[in-house]
């Protein structure tokens, strides 16, 4: 197994808390390895014991288990988070306002055509396989197209990271 940056969609917001060190330990305790967070927004970085996808099923179960709220788990390996950064198809006039919004799924082809016919005033936005990658116009804070909308609008859910976490991420997973 290889070193992964796993995203929890939506802690440390809205009265959903989960503590870095907790989530640490949870992950130690699922048999995780190599473990470490970055900031406190949901980014765990560490080897998991096992195929991907049943890790990062059995850290939402755990996380709902222990704190009494779901909330999805995606993760990338280094190589596809590297893949998401080149495939950025904006300019990149500010790291902070481009994104990689990562996908639990591929969206369904009908909702994907539908979503890219919508506008969200000067922000753009474009699926790329199972990342939505957008660049704001003014910042996430101030735009409409955000998490519920995107998440409605896609029919998957996923969880944003600006470019500057991104290049982070791919640093740490090295």
């Amino acid at each position: 197994m290889t070193r992964r940056a796993v995203m929890i969609r939506a802690i440390n917001v809205g009265g959903a808390t989960v503590p870095m060190k907790e989530l640490r330990s949870i992950a130690g305790n699922l048999g995780a390895t190599d473990i470490s967070t970055y900031i406190a927004s949901g980014n765990l970085i560490c080897t998991p014991p096992c195929r991907p996808d049943h890790f990062d099923r059995a850290l939402e179960t755990a996380i709902e288990q222990r704190y009494g709220f779901f909330r999805e788990v995606i993760s990338r390996s280094r190589d596809e988070l590297v893949g998401a950064l080149d495939a950025h198809p904006f300019d990149v006039l500010d790291d902070t306002f481009s994104y990689v919004h990562f996908l639990v799924a591929a969206p369904p082809e009908d909702k994907r055509e539908s979503f890219s016919d919508k506008t969200f005033g000067d922000d753009v936005c474009q699926v790329i396989g199972s990342d939505l990658h957008i660049r704001y116009a003014e910042g996430a804070g101030t735009s409409k197209l955000t998490a519920p909308v995107i998440a409605r609008g896609l029919g998957v859910q996923g969880t944003g990271r600006n470019l500057r976490t991104v290049r982070k991420l791919i640093e740490m997973t090295a």
